[in-house]
């Protein structure tokens, strides 16, 4: 037996007898003092969630750790009757699962796996990155359309990260581009652009999070998700960084010497170059067209649109915005992505992309691609379903109805419980399935700092899973670009970290000033830091550490 492996295995048996501690632990304490009427609506009702993020942060794995927070809410809720916790934790997972809402998002996001898998199998995101070989002149041309294509991609991360790196490698090697400097492009554009797209796989997630809470009266799930996109500093910010980047040519950190040493000819600069003699041997079904990557996303956004509008009533007269303010997110998404599915394999038919069956194959397979966010969605679902069950949110609620100016201060708080359990973890979706439960009683009584305390908590989100080696974005945007995973992570980390925190400091100003210019002053704010150092850069003499 290797020392690493007699390491691996001492390291997780260790973990498996704190997880063992902890738990027996908790369940010592809620024995012994045991609120006379029960757990729900104490502060017991929020240690199942606690206890899901500690372990999450032990263990660096979800699912478990989700898990083990339902089975206790489930014990909670029962009182420690081992019966009741069998049943309300198989009715937990049963209703979650079984909800017409949670059962639209899940066909909702098997229909974009199959839809993405369609659309590399035709041969249209190649189309597109030989129009780009064949039009872009320059390296900030190559980055720009590298932005771009990620931009367009907005349906799914997972397919964003996969196809842009697959599509744009040779284009950012004509120009000498470093492979962590592609990364670095593509995982910036895939979860900041998909986080603030109503049309994507998470906004399905974060609306159905949402769905699960009691949200005030007047407000529904996709109207909050759309209220929030301009809060949304961290995405919002990242895009900023990139276009700026991309046309100031200013680099910092470990990524200057990695494009420092590209534009030289070495696109690795470390020894580990795992792709380097990687060749494309990926095979399309016919001779794609750019048409073949842009008609079917603009078919998927028609339709999805239509639909929520539908669901809305915008049909029977109500207006557009009090249709989208009223539209159903699970129905709407379920209905429009299904009859563009439709339309798609039809479009491919005609264009004799391939033969019925072949197409009907990518069912399987754009499911497959799916099953892991499918996980993540019910396992969270189930977790909110526990601590709505024990009524958690009228504890947080009455807890911080004297709070004062403190409440202005939580948006940003937040945002850093979101930033360090998201990178601990490596997952998004459940950091925002654990922490927007949380958050909506917080600040039930106040609409405007719920929009922004929500808006943090999945700025938080995104920024932790951007950042974090075992995030499944960052894992696949270092596979998409070709690029060692270390490099990628240590290089994107100096940036995504400059971006949270300037996005910290205006969650701040936020809390106490709820308008939009702040978002502005915060674009404005980003841009003048990377002036300044790009001034910094040129007056070192390019030296930019």
């Amino acid at each position: 037996m290797t020392v690493d492996k007699i390491t691996k295995e001492a390291t997780s048996k260790m973990r498996g007898l704190g997880i063992l501690v902890l738990l027996v632990a908790v369940i010592a304490l809620a024995l012994i003092f045991e609120p006379d009427g029960g757990f729900v609506g104490t502060w017991w009702s929020l240690v199942p969630p606690f206890v899901a993020i500690v372990l999450a942060l032990i263990t660096k794995e979800v699912y478990s750790s989700l898990f083990v927070g339902i089975v206790l809410g489930a014990l909670f809720l029962s009182n420690f009757n081992l019966e009741m916790t069998v049943v309300n934790a198989t009715a937990g997972f049963a209703q979650s699962v079984g909800d017409i809402d949670n059962a639209g998002i899940l066909v909702f996001l098997v229909v974009l796996g199959v839809i993405g898998v369609l659309l590399f199998k035709s041969g249209g995101s190649k189309a597109y990155g030989e129009w780009a070989l064949r039009h872009i002149k320059s390296r900030r041309g190559a980055q720009f359309a590298t932005f771009l294509l990620g931009v367009c991609i907005f349906v799914d991360d997972y397919f964003n990260c996969l196809t842009v790196g697959s599509v744009m490698r040779p284009l950012t090697d004509k120009f000498n581009i470093s492979r962590a400097k592609l990364a670095y492009l593509i995982d910036s554009t895939a979860a900041p652009i998909c986080i603030i797209a109503p049309v994507s796989s998470w906004a399905a997630a974060v609306a159905s999070s949402l769905g699960n809470t009691t949200l005030p009266a007047g407000m529904n799930a996709m109207d909050v998700f759309i209220q929030c996109i301009p809060y949304n500093f961290y995405a919002l910010f990242t895009i900023v960084m990139v276009v700026c980047i991309c046309f100031m040519d200013v680099d910092f950190g470990p990524m200057k010497k990695h494009e420092d040493n590209a534009k030289n000819g070495d696109l690795y600069t470390t020894p580990d170059r795992p792709y380097e003699n990687v060749t494309d041997n990926t095979t399309y079904d016919c001779e794609g067209r750019v048409v073949d990557l842009v008609l079917p996303i603009v078919l998927l956004i028609i339709s999805c649109v239509v639909s929520l509008l539908y669901t809305g009533g915008f049909f029977n007269g109500a207006g557009i915005r009090d249709a989208f303010a009223n539209a159903s997110a699970s129905t709407g998404l379920a209905m429009g992505s299904i009859v563009a599915l439709l339309m798609i394999i039809a479009y491919f038919i005609v264009r004799k992309a391939a033969a019925f069956p072949v197409l009907l194959d990518t069912l399987p397979q754009g499911f497959r691609n799916m099953v892991s966010a499918i996980l993540i969605l019910i396992f969270a679902w189930t977790l909110c379903a526990m601590t709505n069950s024990l009524d958690a949110s009228s504890f947080v609620s009455n807890a911080l109805d004297d709070a004062g100016s403190l409440k202005n201060m939580l948006p940003a708080i937040f945002m850093i419980i979101a930033c360090f359990i998201a990178f601990a973890t490596g997952t998004s979706w459940g950091t925002m399935g654990i922490l927007i439960p949380i958050v909506v009683p917080v600040f039930e009584s106040n609409p405007d700092l719920l929009i922004i305390g929500i808006a943090a908590s999945m700025a938080g989100a995104v920024f932790g899973d951007h950042c974090s080696p075992i995030s499944d974005t960052t894992i696949m945007s270092s596979a998409g670009a070709e690029c060692s995973h270390v490099n990628h992570v240590s290089t994107q980390a100096p940036y995504a970290i400059l971006v949270a925190s300037v996005c910290f400091v205006f969650y701040i100003i936020a809390g106490f000033w709820n308008s939009y210019i702040v978002t502005l002053l915060g674009i404005v704010a980003m841009g003048a830091i990377l002036d300044v150092i790009k001034i910094i850069k040129a007056n070192k003499g390019g030296a930019c550490a």
